[in-house]
C-alpha cells in the first residue's frame, strides 16, 4: 500500500472523478461501469454529434441500450468537446483509436494529439490510463516522456496500462473478464489496480506496462492466426468439394488440444484486422520476421476476393457472367448482433462488386440505418426494407453478416441466388450456395 496517498484514499472511497476520453465502443460502455460503481464522470469526445446524442438521452452503440443512456443523467455523469475540465478529474483514461497508416504501421496521431490538448490543464495527484490496444513500448516510449516534463512519475502522477478486452455483441460482462493491469513504477501500478478493480472481479497484474501491451496483442495475434488458419482450410475444402463447417464441428468434439474458429467472408472490427501488425511493425525493429502474422493477415484479406471470385466461378460454369448484376449484400456490420462497421469485410466486397462487375449493389442490415463515408472507404449508402416481393428483385443475395434478427427462411424461400459466406443455412437448397 502507499501511506497517506490522497488519491488512492479518493479512489477506495469512491470520491474521484474519472474522465474517459473516446465515448465510442470501449469508452462509452467504460463510462457506464465506471457510473454503476458509484463514481462520477466526465466523458470527453470530439465528435459534437455524440456529446449531442448523448445530452438527448439517445444512444448511437448497438450495445448500449437507451435505458443506460437515460440513466446516466441520473448518476454523475457529463460529457463534453472542451479539455479544459481535465483540471476536475482526477483519473484519467484514454479508450481511443490506433489504427493502422495505409502502410500498415502504427497510427499513434489519436493518443498524441489527445496527449498535447490535455497537458495545460494536468495537475498533480492525477493518474492516467491507457485502454488502447498498442505496440510494445507505447506507454514508455509515447506518453512517459510527455508527462515527465511535468511530474515526478509515481510520486506526483500515476501513468497506468490497462487494455481493454471488452466483446460488443457479447452477452458476456466486463465485470467478470479478467482484467489486464500495469504500472510505470510499482505504486503506479497500485493505483491502477485501485481504479479497476472498483468494475472488475479479477485483475491480472503484469510486472511492466510492456507485458500488459503485448499481451494484448498476443491474444489478438491468436485470433488473427487461428482465423486465417480456418479461412484457408475453407478454400481447401471447397476444391475438394467438402463441407468446412461440418469438419469443424466434427473436429470441435475433441474435448482438448482444438480451439474452434470460424470462417468467414474476411476479418473486421478494429482489433483482429489491425492489432497484429503493430506487432510485426515492432518486430522488425529487432530485425524479426513476423511470418506467421503476415501470412495470416494475407489470407484474411484475401476473403472479400475470393468470396466474388466464387461467386464469378458459378455463373460462368452456367455460361453466364456477374457483370451488372442486381445484388443485396445482407448484413454490413464487421459482426453479428451489432452496428459496428469498423474494417467490415462487407465494404471491399461491395466495392469489388462494383468496380470490377459494375453490379448495382443495395444492402439490409437492421443495426446499420446508413453506411457512411469513413476513413477507410467513400461509400454512401442506406439499408432498403426487405419484403418476399423486394428479395425476389436481386439476382444474388450474398449473407455477409449473420445477425440473429434476420428472417433466414424468407431468404431462402424468396431468393434468385442466395449466397452463405457465414455458414448459416444446414440444409441444402437448389437456390443456396455455401462457401
Amino acid at each position: 500500500m502507499i501511506k497517506n496517498n490522497k488519491l488512492l484514499s479518493l479512489i477506495d472511497k469512491k470520491k474521484t472523478t474519472i474522465g474517459i476520453f473516446g465515448l465510442g465502443y470501449i469508452g462509452l460502455p467504460r463510462a457506464i461501469q465506471f457510473l454503476n460503481a458509484g463514481f462520477k464522470v466526465i466523458g470527453f469526445d470530439k465528435d459534437n454529434d455524440k456529446i449531442k446524442k448523448l445530452k438527448k438521452g439517445t444512444s448511437y452503440l448497438s450495445n448500449v441500450n437507451l435505458k443506460s443512456i437515460k440513466n446516466i443523467y441520473k448518476k454523475n455523469f457529463f460529457c463534453t468537446t472542451e479539455h479544459k475540465y481535465v483540471a476536475k478529474i482526477d483519473v484519467i483514461i484514454l479508450c481511443l483509436p490506433t489504427p493502422l497508416t495505409k502502410q500498415y504501421k502504427p497510427d499513434l496521431s489519436y493518443i498524441k494529439n489527445t496527449l498535447k490538448n490535455i497537458f495545460p490543464y494536468l495537475k498533480e495527484n492525477q493518474a492516467l490510463c491507457l485502454e488502447s490496444t498498442t505496440y510494445p513500448g507505447t506507454t514508455e516510449e509515447v506518453i512517459y516522456p510527455v508527462l515527465k516534463k511535468k511530474f515526478n512519475i509515481g510520486k506526483n502522477f500515476h501513468l497506468i496500462y490497462s487494455p481493454e478486452r471488452d466483446d460488443p455483441g457479447n452477452n458476456i460482462k466486463n465485470f467478470y473478464v479478467p482484467r489486464l493491469v500495469s504500472g510505470k513504477t510499482k505504486k503506479c501500478l497500485i493505483i491502477g489496480k485501485a481504479v479497476y478493480s472498483k468494475i472488475f472481479q479479477t485483475l491480472i497484474a503484469t510486472s511492466d506496462t510492456q507485458t500488459a501491451e503485448i499481451t494484448k496483442l498476443f491474444e489478438n495475434v491468436f485470433r488473427s492466426i487461428n482465423i486465417g488458419l480456418v479461412n484457408e482450410m475453407k478454400k481447401i475444402c471447397h476444391k475438394m468439394n467438402m463441407n468446412i463447417h461440418e469438419i469443424i464441428e466434427a473436429a470441435s468434439s475433441k474435448p482438448y488440444g482444438f480451439f474452434k474458429f470460424l470462417p468467414g467472408p474476411g476479418l473486421g472490427g478494429h482489433c483482429i484486422p489491425i492489432d497484429p501488425f503493430y506487432l510485426s511493425w515492432k518486430a522488425k525493429q529487432y530485425n524479426l520476421d513476423a511470418e506467421f502474422i503476415s501470412l495470416a493477415g494475407k489470407i484474411n484479406r484475401s476473403m472479400p476476393a475470393w468470396v466474388i471470385s466464387r461467386i464469378s466461378d458459378f455463373f460462368r460454369k452456367k455460361g453466364k457472367t456477374l457483370k451488372k448484376k442486381k445484388i443485396l449484400i445482407l448484413g454490413v456490420a464487421y459482426k453479428k448482433n451489432i452496428n459496428d462497421t469498423r474494417e467490415s469485410p462487407a465494404f471491399e466486397i461491395i466495392k469489388i462488386l462494383k468496380q470490377k462487375y459494375k453490379a448495382l449493389v443495395e444492402y439490409h442490415d437492421p443495426f446499420v440505418p446508413v453506411i457512411e463515408n469513413l476513413r477507410n472507404h467513400d461509400l454512401s449508402m442506406s439499408s432498403i426494407k426487405i419484403t418476399p416481393k423486394k428479395i425476389k428483385e436481386f439476382d444474388i443475395v450474398i449473407l455477409v453478416t449473420d445477425h440473429d434478427s434476420l428472417n433466414y427462411k424468407s431468404f431462402e424461400k424468396y431468393s434468385n441466388l442466395l449466397v452463405d459466406t457465414r455458414g448459416i443455412i444446414k440444409k441444402n437448397y437448389s437456390n443456396v450456395i455455401s462457401l
